[in-house]
């Protein structure tokens, strides 16, 4: 463990103060499982970079940062959220400092029996239900930020899709962190559960408010039963000086389709995990990321698909833009089982730097026990292309102009294939904020 010994200490009287505050009002099991995972967490203490998974990544900055539990903040008007409200028609979970704010939030009717509501609400009226799926995903045996959330696991967004129905209107799912005098920690934790059939469209965004410290440490689980399609998209876009974390595992069975749309548009360190598991034949999948750092970001992203069973596909593509002193990593792993045979899998990683300062850390791997699969893997790193922009700059475009140009052009391959258009206009916006990726 790299946190001093008295942040150890202090963590373990905060879990303690936590445990003895909800115990009175929390089932047996769940008072188990957040008991066991603190126990895994501190055998594990937080990573450091002599550990493979870590190795580019360096912690010790949250580790030896004294974080308290996020409170639940002094309301916030419609106002104040309206800028992060991706579209007034979808289904809305507005949770603020890790807290839902029912106010703030649209669920509406769900149709045909299906479930939109916080964690901490289907712990009251759907117990069963939780207690059969919550923690069976997202394995924290080995994950020392995942172990944290489980420890700390009080509320989050829950999402359950009886057999057969579609939800039309997409889910929203707001996660907003307010300005602190103080360090503050955060650990959402989602349940999404599509059961065969099934159809659905969630969305996460992660924003700050303003420029104080904080951690935001979720984790989101996935079930996507047979024949049931899940399409996902992720906005990351904390403030300067946030931290966050985490983690999404996806478990698919057969002929089910998951896909995910990551962006990563703000934090000071950033580190995210999807771990999809083909668990049965004829599963698809696809993952697709866009990162942008500037200044001394650091954004890391790591990917994991098991190809568990036969006739399966994946697809995944990340893209990343560096400047000035900003570093990225990427590191995605296929992993094709022995008995997956007719594995078709394709993995790409592509990076623009823009600066002599910015650095990439890119391993794309491939490990395969199968004979008869299709996979392929590898990763560009490049700078702007001069040709490309003296060609611009002939047509008489600012060469500020002719850049920006460029990098949107790079940029939009990933936001152009979203479906959801008032997503693809806000990232669309972010891209378009300014002449250099400093001003975006």
């Amino acid at each position: 463990m790299i946190a001093s010994d008295n942040n150890t200490q202090r963590i373990s009287d905060e879990f303690a103060r936590f445990h003895a505050d909800l115990e009175s009002a929390t089932p047996p099991w769940l008072t188990g499982l957040r008991q066991e995972a603190f126990r895994r967490f501190e055998n594990l203490g937080f990573p450091t970079t002599r550990q493979e998974e870590w190795r580019f990544t360096n912690v010790k900055r949250i580790a030896e940062t004294e974080f308290a539990l996020a409170e639940i903040p002094p309301p916030l008007s419609r106002e104040t959220i309206s800028p992060f409200v991706l579209d007034e028609d979808y289904l809305r979970l507005v949770f603020v400092n890790g807290h839902y704010v029912g106010e703030l939030s649209a669920t509406g009717a769900a149709p045909h029996g299906a479930v939109v509501c916080s964690l901490s609400a289907a712990l009251a009226d759907h117990p069963a239900l939780i207690e059969d799926h919550l923690g069976q995903l997202a394995s924290d045996d080995n994950a020392y930020f995942a172990a944290l959330n489980s420890a700390f696991i009080r509320d989050g967004a829950f999402v359950h899709v009886p057999r057969g129905v579609v939800v039309e209107r997409p889910i929203h799912l707001l996660f907003i962190s307010t300005d602190n005098s103080s360090p503050t920690a955060s650990h959402p934790r989602n349940l999404i559960i599509a059961q065969r059939e099934s159809q659905a469209t969630f969305i996460e965004s992660y924003v700050g408010l303003n420029d104080g410290v904080y951690l935001t440490n979720a984790v989101t689980e996935v079930s996507v039963a047979e024949n049931a399609v899940v399409d996902h998209c992720k906005l990351q876009q904390e403030s300067a000086r946030g931290y966050h974390v985490a983690m999404t595992q996806v478990l698919q069975q057969r002929a089910s389709r998951f896909s995910s749309h990551y962006f990563s548009l703000g934090g000071q360190l950033v580190r995210n995990e999807v771990d999809v598991t083909l668990d049965d034949e004829g599963c698809e999948c696809t993952l697709n990321g866009l990162y942008i750092a500037a200044g001394d970001q650091l954004m890391d992203n790591r990917t994991r698909i098991d190809h568990a069973k036969p006739h399966c596909n994946s697809h995944e593509l990340y893209k990343g833009i560096l400047d000035e002193r900003a570093k990225g990593v990427f590191n995605g792993k296929i992993y094709v089982h022995p008995d997956a045979q007719k594995t078709d899998a394709k993995q790409s990683n592509r990076v623009l730097l823009l600066s002599d300062d910015a650095m990439i850390d890119t391993k794309p791997q491939l490990e395969i026990y199968a004979d008869d699969v299709k996979c392929t893997h590898g990763a560009t790193i490049g700078q702007i292309d001069e040709t490309a922009l003296h060609y611009l700059r002939s047509r008489g475009i600012t060469e500020d102009l002719a850049r920006s140009l460029l990098v949107y052009a790079f940029a939009n391959e990933i936001a152009s294939v979203l479906e959801l258009e008032a997503v693809r206009e806000h990232v669309e916006r972010f891209l378009l904020a300014g002449q250099s990726l400093t001003e975006l």
